[in-house]
């Protein structure tokens, strides 16, 4: 072998012979040794970047409740048709179909100049024996002052006494006419007797209206219930402040928390149920009667369980259901596969009968390809809330 070759070859760390190379006993042992080691590290390091991106929660033992959905319909608790209570003719209508009104307010007059003045004649009148029982008043005291000193008849006090009386019953009498008459008249306007909205307008100016005449149909809406067909199999747990989770059909703000207001011990014979009512405050008039919504009632179990999300679960063609566990601390875990028996499920979590403990921490994303044994690295948590789980009945 040339010299000029041999010389190549031993500055690259290998030693030539026969045309051939191999390690130089002194660099090239070293060389390698120092390119596996950085192959290792490079291979740990691809593998660190190769842990499975997950997000886990964590198992929660709670309170279990179960979960009936029903449909009903919004009803106001007090709807009222509103009549007079005298005859007259129309002389006003304050308010139109869709009106907002408080209690107290005027929704319609008649014309009261006939009932004004009667009121004004029995007022007269009043005046007139206050004035006659004043007199009379006036007359006993001097003849009493003459019957003292004996120069008057006993006789003729006891004439003034009786008239006295006389005109005090005359007196309370024409108060009384007097205060009838001021009814009457008062009832010349018809107000509303509690705040809501007019939901009918049944008269028009002009009209003569009598006691009993529909005049308007007034709703109140502060708070509405919504009324709901239990089975009756739920009877005796369906209970005044069972809480609802309410969905209005004829909106899409989402949902809002409730409870029941009211049970009626009286089923129905023909759909064996049981009226069930949900209060439902309405301040800001979102609701109205007649709209549809459904409800979600939570009955009290009185049992506990472990919870965990849906996500968490994964279902094989044999019928396994198993959780992928994440074990250890920090961001960096090994996973190991647990198989599960369900107990009933609700909303978007379920309760596990067996195969799980309180406190594991589950993989919900990233779940679909891990492997027994597998490092996983845990981006996010998202504990499931304690309190209490509903169950689907």
């Amino acid at each position: 072998m040339a010299t000029g070759t041999w010389r190549a070859c031993t500055l690259h760390g290998m030693h030539c012979e026969g045309g051939s190379r191999r390690p130089h006993p002194r660099l090239g042992w070293a060389a390698l040794a120092g390119a596996l080691a950085a192959l290792a590290v490079a291979a740990g390091a691809a593998g660190a970047q190769q842990a499975a991106p997950v997000a886990t929660a964590t198992a929660r033992e709670t309170e279990l409740v179960e979960e009936l959905g029903l449909t009903g319909s919004l009803t106001s608790p007090r709807t009222a048709r509103l009549s007079p209570e005298v005859e007259g003719r129309v002389a006003r209508v304050a308010v139109e179909e869709g009106d907002r009104v408080e209690a107290g307010d005027p929704v319609v007059e008649l014309d009261a100049e006939l009932a004004e003045l009667a009121l004004e004649r029995a007022q007269a009148a009043e005046r007139e024996a206050r004035t006659e029982l004043a007199d009379a008043e006036r007359r006993l005291g001097e003849i009493q002052a003459l019957a003292r000193r004996q120069t008057a008849a006993e006789s003729r006090v006891r004439d003034l006494e009786a008239e006295v009386r006389r005109d005090r019953a005359v007196l309370q009498r024409l108060a009384a006419e007097r205060a009838t008459q001021a009814g009457l008249l008062r009832r010349h306007v018809v107000k509303a007797p509690f705040a809501g909205v007019v939901a009918r307008r049944l008269t028009e100016l002009g009209e003569w209206v009598e006691p009993g005449t529909l005049l308007v149909e007034l709703v109140a809406t502060e708070w509405l219930r919504l009324d709901l067909q239990v089975p009756q199999t739920w009877f005796g747990r369906v209970v005044p402040g069972t809480p609802a989770r309410i969905q209005l059909d004829a909106r899409s703000d989402g949902t809002f928390e409730a409870r029941v207001h009211q049970v009626v011990p009286v089923g129905d014979a023909s759909a064996r149920t049981f009226l069930t009512r949900v209060r439902l405050e309405n301040p800001d008039a979102r609701m109205a009667p007649g709209m549809s919504a459904r409800a979600t009632l939570r009955v009290a179990t009185g049992r506990r369980g472990v919870v965990v999300p849906r996500d968490a679960l994964i279902r094989h063609p044999d019928g396994r259901i198993v959780v992928w566990v994440a074990e250890g601390e920090g961001a960096t875990r090994v996973v190991r596969e647990r198989r599960v028996r369900l107990g009933p499920m609700f909303g978007d979590r379920v309760a596990v009968a067996e195969g799980l403990e309180a406190g594991a921490e589950v993989v919900v994303r990233g779940n679909e390809a891990l492997q027994e044994g597998q490092e996983v690295r845990v981006r996010s948590r998202s504990p499931v809330e304690s309190g209490t789980a509903a169950l689907d009945s």
